[in-house]
């Protein structure tokens, strides 16, 4: 868009992600320059439970929504009439969750007339990258979540081809039952992230290759082993070896993810190799990452942890790239909690 002389108009766009239980709002300008982010998190309610409770969290949505809009659009020091577009995560996600971002951005955006944008939440992860450099095609992305776990190769901009993913348990699904078979609470990654780093000597465990031309990914028979060694270790009246069990998880997780991620990245000539979604705070995994493309001359491109997790800046960066080619959709859009990445593509050029 342009001004009356001519001077390109900044598209600002406010984000709304409530995915699952993160409440997050923000605002975004031109997809890469974030005026604000603000995240309400529900860690310590869910916390009591062991994970998240559907419910409880669509719950929390409803009781902050509100006030999360209010400061964000404070913070940005932004107005309705400054706003370009409202964004939404569509999904995928827990529906009742997503129903409650969706109903507040139906609402902003018929209030305010302005046009609103679906996003997708995997797409949200992978243009996180897209707020701390610029994103060179083709390029591959590996997506580590607690819901997801793929490999993703984007030949153009907003043009998604997954070429691997999880048969089973996501990563972040491992780490979790990981922790809570080792006797952390939720959320277990950060445990044992930072347990596996602390360990002298690892508990050797199995690697997950699959079919040797595989990309896909399979964590359930690593977790078995785990828990396998953990009752071994109780039946024999000992102490299981907790950091070093935590260290031999981890060594083999971030193994296979590294070679599958660099593997990939070869065969499909990719220029970049961009590391998104909440594990990839992990440090074990952006140590290794790093560590291994700097030895293949490979360019990887990883978000600070607070773009890693869920949040509303992402899905604003993906949604600009909707908007950008397509535009806003119709107001009776719905909450898609099995929403497809591939579908959500913008069309070719």
């Amino acid at each position: 868009m342009k001004t009356e002389t001519g001077a390109l108009q900044p598209v600002i766009i406010l984000a709304i992600e409530t995915s699952c239980d993160e409440t997050s709002v923000a605002v975004v300008k031109d997809g890469n320059e974030v005026l604000s982010n603000i995240i309400s998190s529900q860690i310590e309610t869910h916390r009591a439970f062991g994970g998240v409770v559907p419910e409880v969290a669509s719950r929390k949505h409803v009781e902050v929504m509100t006030l999360v809009i209010e400061e964000a659009m404070s913070a940005a020091n932004v107005t309705p009439e400054d706003l370009t577009a409202i964004a939404v995560t569509q999904g995928p996600g827990l529906v009742g969750a997503l129903l409650v971002g969706v109903v507040a951005a139906k609402s902003l955006a018929l209030a305010w007339n302005k046009p609103l944008i679906g996003t997708h939440h995997i797409a949200g992860h992978i243009y996180a990258n897209r707020l701390v450099a610029e994103l060179q095609y083709p390029c591959m992305t590996l997506v580590v979540s607690g819901g997801h776990t793929e490999l993703v190769h984007m030949e153009q901009e907003g043009r998604f081809n997954i070429v691997g993913r999880t048969r089973d348990d996501a990563v972040g699904e491992a780490y979790d039952k990981v922790a809570r078979a080792l006797g952390f609470p939720y959320p277990g990654g950060p445990h044992v992230d930072r347990l596996a780093r602390e360990a002298e000597e690892a508990v050797t465990l199995p690697r997950v290759w699959l079919e040797p031309d595989s990309y896909d990914f399979s964590f359930s028979g690593l977790k078995s082993a785990v828990l396998n060694v953990v009752n071994q270790s109780k039946m024999k009246g000992l102490t299981p070896d907790v950091a070093g069990i935590a260290r031999g998880f981890q060594e083999s997780v971030v193994e296979v993810l590294v070679e599958k991620a660099v593997r990939a990245v070869r065969a499909n000539s990719a220029k970049q190799l961009l590391l998104c979604g909440g594990v990839a705070a992990n440090k074990g995994l952006r140590e290794a990452l790093t560590a291994r493309c700097e030895k293949e001359g490979i360019e990887l491109i990883v978000p600070p942890p607070v773009y890693c997790t869920d949040n509303a800046a992402m899905i604003g960066a993906a949604a600009y790239v909707k908007w950008k080619h397509e535009g806003g959709i119709p107001l009776d859009m719905v909450a898609d909690p099995g929403f497809s990445l591939e579908k959500w593509s913008v069309p070719t050029y």
